[in-house]
């Protein structure tokens, strides 16, 4: 009896850390993605449709790119420095912080100067509009290859702010204002500009972040000699690289395929539409943000019961918040768009059907992280593999004869496809249910009991 009772008291208790954790987030997050947001209101109305289409392709790319560049280590790091404090094995924290960081900046910079010659190859045989801007971002690679990898870091240092405020507050503010100095200055603000723009701005962000997470590891975590475990470290994330930049081109192929068919001007009013469609998902990579760390500690110590009330928990979290902001941007969606400008209207529908396809990922919860964060990686992978696949091809054919809405069915279709698998793959090999429907359940039973 004491010991279950002992037991509930643990596991109310990390439910309240974890609700503390999940608030913090979601200020800094909120703060950061509506800031996010507002700049960039700014810079399409400042740029027009086809500059700002510009930019938003570029920026597409260097996201892109930079996750083959990071070889998979930034998600590779929270799942092993989360399980090295639970086991205290410091030298091995200490290591993979350490390699994970020189890693990231080689591969980087090998891919960027691989791209470089690519893009002048391909523009010398073949002269293309995006050719120059493309060149003037190849920087944002290697930048925003360093952003993931300290922005992990700082998560499974437990520090929410030190991981998403340089690249969420202080990358944005930055952007704008140089933007609007440079507007001032020069009274015109074009794709290249703004590109430029971010790129010093990222750098300054990253240098920021560097060295206050490099004082936090100094000061936290016990001295030790670095052990390294790279071959172990590198094929996990030699998978993990393989399913996060599967996400990544599912979420990014769309916008930088409409730009290539269609144009700059399309892929920019689509990119507002795919910017809006985001905020169905707030909630969702909130809770992920802190939930990710506990998911590892919880399945380590082989706490079924625990990771489930967990799970659970979060996915009503999830849900209700979610649920409410898809209503408002599926009603609302000509005057919010219209916030961009009166021409990004157009996109309406693209925003809607992007909208019901984010709904239903929030519905299915945290499963690709229980998949990464419980050691199944592996058997995930051909999920991510297929989805993406299908996703080029359908966006291939739809975009070609129904424009940008093709684009948005496309991606929202294989967003489920890939959820829903996901979530039989967690009940078959985690052995929790991460659907929101059992975390209601639950929650009206409870409240039946109370009543009764």
């Amino acid at each position: 009896m004491t010991q279950t009772v002992s037991s509930t008291t643990d596991e109310n208790l990390n439910l309240g850390i974890l609700a503390k954790e999940a608030g913090i987030a979601l200020i800094i997050k909120f703060a950061g993605i509506l800031l996010t947001y507002v700049v960039q209101v700014f810079l399409a109305r400042w740029m027009g449709t086809t500059e700002y289409g510009i930019y938003e392709y570029v920026i597409a790319w260097s996201i892109l790119l930079a996750i083959p560049a990071g070889l998979g280590l930034p998600h590779t790091v929270l799942r092993f420095v989360s399980q090295y404090q639970v086991k205290e094995e410091w030298g091995l924290l200490r290591g993979i912080v350490r390699s994970s960081w020189l890693m990231t900046i080689l591969a980087s910079l090998l891919l960027s100067l691989l791209a470089a010659g690519v893009i002048l190859l391909l523009n010398y045989y073949h002269p293309f509009a995006y050719a120059t801007p493309l060149l003037i971002g190849i920087g944002l690679i290697p930048l925003q290859a360093l952003v993931n990898l300290q922005l992990e870091t700082s998560r499974a240092a437990k520090d929410v702010t030190l991981a998403y405020a340089p690249s969420l507050i202080v990358w944005p503010v930055l952007v704008v204002c140089g933007a609007f100095l440079v507007l001032e200055t020069t009274h015109f603000l074009t794709g290249n500009l703004a590109i430029a723009i971010a790129q010093i701005a990222l750098l300054i962000a990253v240098l920021f972040q560097l060295g206050l997470l490099l004082l936090k590891l100094n000061q936290e975590f016990e001295p030790s000699k670095p052990v390294y475990a790279i071959r172990e470290w590198l094929g996990v994330a030699f998978i993990v690289l393989l399913q996060y930049g599967c996400f990544i081109i599912l979420s990014k192929s769309d916008t930088i395929m409409v730009g290539s068919i269609l144009g700059p001007e399309e892929a920019g009013m689509y990119g507002a539409a795919v910017k809006t469609a985001e905020w169905v998902a707030f909630v969702l990579t909130i809770v992920n943000i802190v939930a990710a760390p506990s998911f590892a500690a919880l399945y380590a110590k082989d706490d079924i019961e625990g990771l489930q009330k967990v799970v659970s928990t979060v996915a009503v979290w999830i849900f209700w918040p979610s649920l409410v902001i898809s209503l408002f941007l599926i009603a609302f969606s000509q005057p919010v768009l219209g916030i961009f400008g009166s021409e990004f209207i157009a996109a309406n529908w693209q925003l809607k059907i992007l909208v019901l396809g984010r709904l239903l990922s929030t519905w299915c919860g945290s499963v690709g992280y229980l998949m990464v964060m419980t050691g199944h990686q592996n058997k995930s992978l051909p999920v991510f593999i297929y989805t993406t696949v299908l996703n080029i091809v359908l966006n291939a054919i739809a975009i070609p004869m129904i424009g940008a809405v093709g684009a948005a069915i496309a991606t929202a279709f294989c967003s489920a496809v890939w959820n829903i698998w996901l979530s039989f793959l967690v009940v078959k090999y985690v052995g929790v249910s991460p659907l929101v429907f059992r975390g209601l359940f639950q929650q009206f039973s409870s409240k039946e009991e109370i009543g009764t």
